[in-house]
């Protein structure tokens, strides 16, 4: 009975070229038409715009700040205003809530907003917020200054070089020169450091306290205060007047009060938002950025484009939020993560030299030694320091190498502490490493060298396993016809060696030994000597016969 087999119809057509079906033809047709379109669109001239249609004012960007200042907010607030300016913003508000930061930062800021050809309003916001240290810098350079209410802003000494209050033999914030008074009595020194500065003859005046300036001693009855070693009053004075003359250039540009800016750095005071407005320390007072807005329409700034007129009244507001760049640089400009970044970094090397062919741990490591020195090179750094963090963290891996039994260790463990806490050279807030951390870094090294000491130890007290050493002590089976003297005896009656063969460790080796052993015979090793072992008897040997036969 014949079998009809049915499959699928032949795709050729009868004089063998291939044939497409219909659902493709279709596709190939409707994909055609469609790129005929695109085309044409794309070609197509755009419409022109309605004479009568307004056109979108553009809108009012809004640059929010918080925390200290530092590596990544200097970046998110530069590339910010760069992007209003490339939008043609009519203003750029920067709201600002910082306890302060670091002074290569700040002067980043400051240089962009005085470079920046859209007006720049520095906005002390929200309700709470404050704008110290460097954020007071920030305030006086913008175009416009505002604060919300209850926000407050000053205490703008350079905290890094420990401006501030101090205690006999040190200075602290300098005062002010004395008046004249009754003449003919002696006078109080003056400011401490600053020559040619009259004191306040007649009436002493009582120092206050924690300063050393006018009014500080009183007449001839009183003995200078000690000025601290001529290096560090020296780096005080310089970073002091450094500091006064920048905000003070700051103030008279933008025609603010420059006396009080002046007292901020020298004497760290600060205002409230209504203190502030009525000593013309800020421009005005509003509640929230939109309101901000509404106060400044009509305002004429002067940037670097020249002299504009704000119409901001009905300008819509756009809030920046930080990207994916300016997140991961603070994250990694935070001195922790820098820190465990690079201890991971030198313990994921080590982990690779000790086992070459991982690739993960070499390649993990390499990343974050990598990403940690960027973000060192980004802070405020102590190479001293640094060195010693690396030096403790190379006498960690160190001590895997070498048998110093935790000595390289606990050395490094030693210099890993001290070097974390002098690693960030600054007090500004939230640039500290606090001890949690340092602790943890170091119990986790402790722990390690706890690791590799019980590690080398136990390998110490192992038998070794290679090598000639390894013989030694091992058991081994006499072969073939035993041991027999390989020398007659001696006038001295010392007994001749015997020698022959014996199985060890599975190989056949040539043995010698001080008697005579039978074949089967269990010996044990004692020495060796190139390719002879010496071997003794395992267990007491019986006296041994008279070996047969006369020597020739």
């Amino acid at each position: 009975m014949p079998i009809h087999r049915h499959g699928p119809p032949s795709s050729a057509s009868p004089d063998g070229r291939p044939r497409h079906p219909l659902v493709a033809r279709v596709a190939r047709a409707a994909l055609f038409a469609a790129l005929l379109v695109v085309c044409a669109a794309v070609a197509a001239p755009p419409p022109a715009s309605s004479p009568a249609a307004p056109a979108a004012a553009p809108p009012v960007i809004v640059i929010p700040v918080n925390g200290a200042i530092g590596p990544a907010s200097a970046d998110f607030i530069v590339r910010s205003i760069e992007r209003a300016a490339h939008d043609h913003a009519p203003l750029a508000i920067l709201q600002l809530d910082t306890p302060g930061g670091l002074d290569t930062s700040m002067r980043q800021i400051i240089k962009a907003i005085l470079g920046s050809p859209v007006p720049v309003a520095a906005f002390v916001a929200p309700g709470g917020a404050r704008a110290a240290s460097a954020g007071t810098y920030i305030v006086y350079a913008s175009h416009v200054a505002a604060m919300a209410p209850g926000t407050n802003l000053g205490a703008a000494s350079p905290v890094q070089f420990g401006i501030g209050g101090g205690t006999p033999g040190t200075p602290g914030t300098p005062g002010t020169p004395g008046t004249p008074g009754t003449p003919g009595t002696p006078g109080t020194p003056g400011t401490p450091g600053t020559p040619g500065t009259p004191g306040t003859p007649g009436t002493p005046r009582p120092s206050p306290a924690g300063t050393s300036g006018a009014g500080g001693a009183s007449g001839a009855s009183s003995t200078p205060v000690a000025l601290p070693n001529d290096t560090q009053s020296t780096e005080i004075r310089k970073a002091t007047q450094d500091a006064a003359a920048y905000i003070r250039g700051l103030a008279q540009l933008r025609g603010r009060n420059a006396e009080w800016a002046e007292r901020a750095v020298r004497e760290a005071v600060s205002l409230s938002a209504n203190e502030a407005r009525a000593q013309h320390v800020v421009d005005l007072i509003a509640q929230d950025p939109a309101d901000l807005a509404r106060q400044l329409d009509g305002r004429t700034v002067t940037t670097s484009a020249g002299t504009l007129h704000l119409a901001t009244a009905h300008a819509p507001l756009v809030v920046l939020a930080p990207d994916w760049r300016s997140r991961f640089l603070s994250i990694i400009a935070d001195p922790n993560v820098a820190l465990i970044l690079l201890t991971i970094g030198i313990y994921g090397l080590f982990f690779e030299f000790a086992n070459p062919g991982f690739v993960l741990p070499g390649l993990a490591g390499t990343i974050c030694l990598l990403v940690g020195l960027f973000a060192m090179q980004l802070l405020p750094v102590s190479y001293a320091g640094l060195g010693l963090v690396l030096l403790g963290l190379g006498c960690l891996v160190a001590e895997a190498f070498l048998p110093t039994f935790g000595v390289l260790g606990f050395g490094g463990i030693v210099s890993f502490t001290i070097g974390a806490l002098m690693l960030i050279d600054t007090d500004v807030p939230g640039y500290g490493i606090p001890w949690p951390v340092i602790a943890s870094l170091a119990l986790g090294g402790a722990l390690f060298v706890a690791v590799v000491s019980s590690v080398a130890l136990r390998a110490r007290r192992r038998p070794v396993v290679t090598g000639a050493e390894a013989m030694l002590g091992s058991i081994g089976e006499v072969l073939d016809d035993g041991l027999h003297p390989d020398q007659p005896m001696g006038a001295s009656g010392i007994a001749p060696s015997a020698a022959g063969w014996a199985r060890v460790h599975g190989e056949r080796w040539r043995v010698a030994s001080s008697v005579p052993l039978a074949a089967g015979c269990r010996v044990r090793v004692t020495g060796r000597q190139g390719l002879t072992l010496t071997v003794t008897p395992l267990y007491d040997v019986p006296g041994q016969a008279q070996p047969q036969g006369e020597p020739s």
